[in-house]
């Protein structure tokens, strides 16, 4: 409904600044009237091409329209409006149009900024024939986005070359990423829980059968079960925080954290668990804040995730250390933890993001990893459109280093 609404008033916007030469308030009230009584979207387009036409022999009179106040209007819109000439090439673009297609450049073709070929197929079509075209439209870098795009044709009001099409683009990447939250959700999940319900219910029908009067076996039993049970809460809970993620993974984060103070805060709360592994766990910070655009809850949750990683598989090295240092030139923040432990064979390392991917699935159970971990990590940081690069060899220990953009406005 918010797509086609948004559609409806892009249109209507576009032919206003259409309209600017010739530039009637009385016009413009009945245009606005138009837009808000019609219901579809191709009875609007007939009526704005109608008073268009209207407008082309009215005198002016009652003063003129602002030239900005159309793309004010357009700017409003919280989806792409693009204004197309009839060589395909941009005339307008809306404020939510640039900041998603940075490339796109004023009487430049479309193709510099926009490739897909079954957009440019549909901007051609109707160009050519008039009327109305759908597509989908997906990137997948720097982030995945989706993108439902409606490409209708405009008549020409006046003398001069006016737009011949407009594009508008309806944002549906959280729609996406819901459907395939669902989807991966069944699959991992009744992957991943299959074998731990199966061994609580096999002792479940042990205690209830053979052991029912064994107290020592009853007690042994329930213990196992216990752990089950938590390695599937644990399951479920790491799904949830990586779909939520994976939800607003296309959203930049709109606050700014002290990457100084949350990695000490960090490292304090898990100094414990160095501890009783036999590690020393040490954090150097250039002195002051060091500040950064992020979400506080998910850049802790993500290093929590890599520090606790490096304790419990890097123990045998018997240190880790977490290190932050501003990067030159200026413009990133760096963020290294490395451990000692055995690290990690060559062939393992471009998989390690992956769901459930583990190295070694018997110690990784019996650490409580869920092999959601790192794929955590990576989403947090598309999400802050950072960087993750893990560096390892077998007998030198693993270094796992986070690029975070730091802008100026925040260091």
């Amino acid at each position: 409904m918010t797509g086609r609404l948004t559609a409806a008033l892009a249109l209507g916007l576009v032919a206003i600044g259409a309209l600017l030469s010739v530039g009637a308030f009385g016009l413009v009230a009945v245009l606005l009237a138009g837009a808000a009584v019609g219901g579809a979207l191709a009875l609007l387009a007939g009526r704005w091409n109608r008073a268009a036409n209207r407008a082309a022999r009215l005198p002016e009179r009652r003063g003129t329209l602002r030239p900005g106040a159309g793309m004010a209007m357009l700017d409003a819109l919280p989806d792409p409006v693009i204004s197309l000439s009839r060589r395909a090439n941009v005339m307008t673009a809306n404020r939510a149009a640039r900041l998603a297609f940075p490339a796109l450049g004023q009487d430049e073709p479309l193709s510099f900024a926009l490739r897909d070929p079954r957009l440019l197929e549909a901007v051609q079509s109707v160009l050519d024939k008039g009327g109305e075209q759908r597509c989908a439209l997906s990137f997948r870098t720097p982030v995945e986005r989706a993108f439902d795009c409606r490409i209708m044709a405009l008549e020409a009001a006046g003398a001069r070359p006016e737009a011949a099409a407009v594009l508008v683009m309806t944002d549906v990447t959280e729609q996406r990423a819901v459907e395939a939250m669902r989807v991966d959700f069944v699959a991992n999940a009744s992957h991943e829980l299959r074998t731990p319900l199966a061994s609580i219910l096999g002792f479940v029908e042990t205690l209830q059968g053979p052991a029912r009067n064994d107290a020592a076996a009853r007690e042994r039993f329930l213990g196992i079960m216990a752990d089950q049970a938590r390695r599937m809460a644990r399951l479920v809970d790491d799904l949830l925080s990586l779909s939520r993620i994976e939800l607003k993974e296309h959203l930049a984060p709109s606050g700014t954290v002290d990457l100084a103070g949350l990695l000490g805060q960090t490292v304090g709360a898990l100094t414990g668990l160095a501890r009783d592994r036999g590690v020393v766990l040490s954090l150097e910070v250039p002195p002051g804040p060091l500040m950064a655009a992020g979400e506080r809850d998910e850049l802790t949750s993500a290093f929590e995730n890599l520090i606790e990683n490096a304790i419990k598989y890097g123990k045998s090295g018997g240190k880790v250390e977490v290190s932050l240092v501003r990067a030159e030139p200026p413009g990133e923040a760096i963020i290294a933890v490395r451990d000692y432990g055995p690290g990690i064979a060559a062939e393992h390392l471009p998989r390690l993001t992956e769901r459930f991917y583990r190295v070694d699935n018997a110690l990784s159970r019996a650490e409580g990893g869920t092999g959601l971990g790192l794929a955590l990590v990576k989403h947090t940081l598309n999400r802050h459109r950072g960087r993750l690069t893990i560096q390892s060899a077998p007998g030198k220990g693993t270094t796992v280093l986070v690029s975070l953009p730091c802008p100026p406005a925040v260091m």
